[in-house]
């Protein structure tokens, strides 16, 4: 194949492969266990399977609805009214995505222009700032508090401008496993009162939060909902991360926009698995019992951890637990990854690739989505260390 003649001015100059590539393809290398990248060693439920399979025997294999299929869709408004007493139009204010990335990649290109500034909160998941980028935005970010990674609202006060035109925020937080109170929602909605700053809002892992926290989703505070992008997953919900299946709550004059991009961009999701979904989505149990199902896994790793030299932070939210390794090594964490994938054939993420100038924190992400016995060998491995 010949290589292309004239230079590429690229739109994301310093963007390579992702970290979650690049660690478990060398956990695949080296045969590590894989407890880098976030996605669950263990199958979805038979009965969701099931559901696929009917869906497309039953020949529901053409096109859906661009929105999304409405069944689904009211399926999703009602589970959001039941549990944060927010009222969504199915209509008009519920769109199904190809994912939860596809759905803020989507909202960020409706609303950000060229010179616009998007505020982040750092260590941000990794595909926020190049989202802001290739659409022309500029990310500012205000960085979160270590060991617990809260909020300072005096920094995020400071630093909107003017051309502020998104703040994204993520709870429960990936990275940093710490989720946003209620005190922090109405923090933020009191400064973003009398502007016209959206908000995207990540809350993927809205159904793992522990220890008796409450998810606390901006859709439960008016002056938030009314400006804000609501994204979340079906993927980590009901562990098929591999469906790439999501969705999108908005406002109808917000949604209006959103779908103006989404038609063009991928115009419509899976149909036989948004069926399989809603009718999925019946079974109210499947995702209210995920955080007990997903602290039970956290504790079983914590405990297997406890002897090893590693200090865990807290984790509040997702299925991440962040360990500290002060007291093993100075190396960066990027080479401690690197070289436990390699010598002790146990993978992790290094947190310093969450952030523009690493600080000097020496943390490591393990998830701990994974069988019992997946998360006892790496366990095991981690205190031999």
């Amino acid at each position: 194949m010949p290589s292309f003649p004239h230079p590429i001015a690229s739109k994301l100059p310093h963007v390579g492969t992702t970290i979650f590539t690049v660690m478990s393809n060398l956990a695949e290398q080296h045969n590590a266990i894989n407890l880098s990248q976030g996605f669950p060693d263990f199958d979805c439920a038979k009965a969701l399977r099931d559901l696929v399979t009917k869906y497309i025997n039953a020949g529901l294999n053409q096109y859906p609805p661009m929105a999304g299929v409405m069944r689904l869709r009211e399926r999703i408004a009602e589970k959001t009214e039941t549990l944060y007493g927010a009222k969504y139009d199915p209509e008009h204010e519920v769109t199904v995505t190809p994912g939860a990335t596809y759905g803020i990649f989507t909202a960020i290109a409706t609303m950000v222009r060229p010179g616009d500034e998007v505020l982040l909160f750092e260590p941000a998941y990794d595909c926020y700032a190049p989202s802001v980028e290739v659409n022309g935005g500029v990310p500012v970010y205000v960085q979160l508090k270590y060991p617990d990674y809260g909020i300072d609202w005096n920094a995020v006060q400071r630093a909107i401008t003017p051309k502020t035109r998104m703040v994204l925020l993520n709870t429960p937080n990936n990275p940093t496993a710490s989720v946003l109170s209620g005190e922090d929602m109405r923090m933020l909605e009191g400064i973003l009162r009398g502007t016209d700053i959206v908000v995207v809002s990540d809350e993927v892992y809205e159904h793992i939060v522990f220890d008796g926290h409450r998810h606390q989703s901006v859709a439960r505070f008016p002056g938030l909902a009314e400006r804000s992008f609501v994204v979340s997953s079906f993927g980590k919900t009901y562990h098929v991360t591999g469906w790439k299946m999501g969705y999108v709550l908005a406002p109808r004059e917000l949604t209006a926009e959103f779908r103006k991009v989404h038609q063009f961009n991928v115009f419509v999701t899976n149909g036989p698995l948004q069926h399989a979904l809603a009718a999925y989505m019946e079974n109210q149990d499947a995702y209210l019992s995920l955080a007990a199902f997903y602290q039970k896994k956290r504790d079983f790793f914590l405990q297997g951890v406890r002897a090893s030299r590693f200090k865990p932070l807290p984790s509040r939210g997702t299925f991440f637990q962040n360990l500290a390794y002060d007291a093993i090594s100075d190396e960066p964490d990027r080479d401690l990854a690197i070289r436990l994938t390699k010598e002790r054939r146990v993978a992790a993420i290094p947190i310093s690739v969450f952030y523009r100038e690493p600080p000097p924190h020496k943390v490591l992400r393990f998830c701990f989505a994974k069988s019992e016995e997946t998360l006892a060998r790496g366990a095991e491995i981690l205190c031999r260390i």
